[in-house]
């Protein structure tokens, strides 16, 4: 082991989430070797979610010197030399930059939804759904509220984009995190042409000083040269100067990509489902879509196919919340339960509530919510009187509610599209109590679910086979054989098909949801 490290045959996977940065070193097979992690949390201000570039900037480090401190303490080596390097992140949101590369405004996240005038114009425009949180809408947002820094935009980005820049040089996109910026014309595995132009018309007014595509950063397929790590990239993600320049880079992807990547699911008919602080479904594709859903964004694969993603922004926050409430008054009884196992007591017990949670119902909507209609969040539990008011209901209500939105999207490309899933493999902190968020997550779905071990950190897991791929592939080797030969051959996979009585439970409490979202909506408007 410590050859393959001082020799540099390994990837390392780096992925800025919404409560961590998460950084994983493997071989070129995907075993890993080391981890490092960094916790972060984006800020309200001004009525934006955003996260400051210093805390991007100390958060990259942080991680990386985290985990060559896990490499050190477990090898007796320090870290130089790297096969090849992944940087991934959210996707979507709005970075732009002036021509000395310098940040106009706050990095805008997906998490806003402040986009809906831009949005629904270009969604009639395009005849595509363009959601809130993509690239595109926030900088027509940007034109239609005359932002004075329009004019002089030079460059727009992702977060992914902008940490591989720093690293390399380079102002490129991989196609998944670029297909959520602006739409993806499979065909060409570039930005639709077509749309460009378009785009070009609505803003012909204004007379800019750019054209849309030369602000955009160039597309990449998984695979394809994406630079190297130049000597002030290195010192930049290492404060220490030990890691040496020159190692290359692998395009940069968006979690979703790295979701995929890193549940073998990017062939058609798979699909899989990360849950963490938001929550998201991809389907890969074996035809178009028959209609314009604003529920459904039409995104892509690293390899350039079309996926039908489902995009909830509120998921597991809620829930980190009162696990906190619960751990608070666990230390007041004068017992400290590991943050760990409070989430398994608490997850497992919601097994044990009533199918269709016997009368209660939550929003754990910290942020707004397009699929539901709702601008803005407030975080709300509701009970009816004669509610069967137990802890295994409520928990059950809150793993309900972090999925029921997802459900209602994921209903329309199902039963209204009829697009066919064999099985969809979950990933992320909803799946990590072993069969709990499986099982609840198979009846929503009403499709099986498949958990690997991996389950729990998939994303910077999946950026570091993407980075092997790129300098460890045979000559004509598919992303598909890579993944499926030489990661996944021997992968021990766990299957959950979904309870009939379950579903049942689920679909009544999903009505129930639907019905009562005006309460949520009434919350935003009186609870200011």
């Amino acid at each position: 082991m410590k050859n393959l490290l001082e020799s540099g045959k390994t990837s390392l996977g780096i992925e800025f989430g919404s409560t961590r940065i998460k950084a994983q070193l493997t071989d070129f097979y995907g075993h890993v070797l080391a981890s490092g992690a960094y916790e972060w949390e984006n800020d309200l201000v001004g009525g934006i979610w955003t996260y400051s570039l210093e805390d991007i900037h100390n958060g990259l480090r942080a991680c990386y010197s985290d985990l060559a401190a896990d490499v050190k303490k477990n090898y007796g080596v320090t870290l130089k030399k790297v096969g090849a390097i992944g940087i991934s992140a959210m996707m979507h949101g709005y970075m732009a930059f002036d021509k000395d590369d310098r940040l106009f405004v706050p990095f805008r996240t997906w998490r806003n939804s402040i986009t809906g005038k831009a949005a629904d114009a270009l969604t009639e425009a395009f005849g595509f759904n363009i959601p809130q949180r993509w690239s595109i809408a926030h900088l027509y947002q940007a034109v239609l509220d005359y932002e004075e820094h329009v004019n002089d935009i030079a460059f727009i980005t992702t977060l992914a984009g902008y940490i591989h820049f720093k690293l390399t040089g380079k102002k490129v996109i991989g196609i998944g995190d670029g297909s959520g910026m602006f739409p993806i014309d499979s065909n060409t595995n570039d930005y639709d042409e077509g749309m460009l132009e378009k785009f070009t018309g609505l803003i012909a007014d204004k007379e800019y000083s750019w054209k849309i595509r030369d602000i955009l950063p160039k597309v990449l397929l998984a695979g394809e040269p994406a630079g190297t790590l130049t000597k002030e990239g290195a010192a930049f993600l290492d404060e220490s100067g030990q890691l040496e320049a020159g190692i290359p880079l692998c395009p940069p992807e968006g979690d979703a990509g790295t979701g995929m990547t890193a549940t073998n699911s990017i062939a058609e008919r798979t699909g899989n489902v990360s849950a963490g602080t938001s929550v998201f479904s991809m389907v890969v594709l074996e035809k178009p879509l028959k209609e314009v859903h604003r529920e459904i964004d039409m995104v892509t694969t690293p390899t350039g196919r079309p996926v039908a993603m489902v995009h909830v922004n509120n998921c597991t926050s809620d829930i980190n919340a009162w696990v906190g409430l619960f751990e608070e008054f666990a230390k007041l009884t004068g017992n400290e339960i590991p943050k760990g196992q409070l989430y398994e007591m608490l997850f497992k017990a919601a097994l044990k509530g009533k199918k269709d949670c016997g009368g209660l119902l939550s929003y754990g909507y910290l942020s707004g919510e397009n699929i539901t209609g709702c601008d803005e969040g407030r975080p709300m539990f509701i009970r009816k009187p004669d509610a069967d008011f137990t802890l295994s209901n409520f928990m059950r209500t809150h793993l309900y509610s972090a999925v029921a939105a997802l459900k209602v999207g994921m209903d329309i490309l199902t039963k209204e599209e009829g697009v066919k899933i064999d099985t969809l493999l979950g990933h992320g902190g909803f799946f990590k109590t072993e069969g709990v968020g499986q099982s609840l997550m198979a009846a929503a779905m009403e499709t099986p679910v498949a958990c690997m071990e991996t389950a729990g950190e998939g994303g910077p897991w999946g950026m570091a086979l993407l980075a092997a791929y790129a300098v460890n592939k045979d000559e004509g080797e598919t992303l598909e054989h890579y993944l499926s030969e030489k990661v996944f051959a021997d992968s021990s996979v766990s299957v959950i098909e979904p309870d009939k009585e379950d579903v049942k439970g689920f679909n009544a409490y999903t009505e129930s949801y639907k019905n009562a979202i005006e309460a949520e909506k009434a919350a935003v408007r009186t609870f200011s």
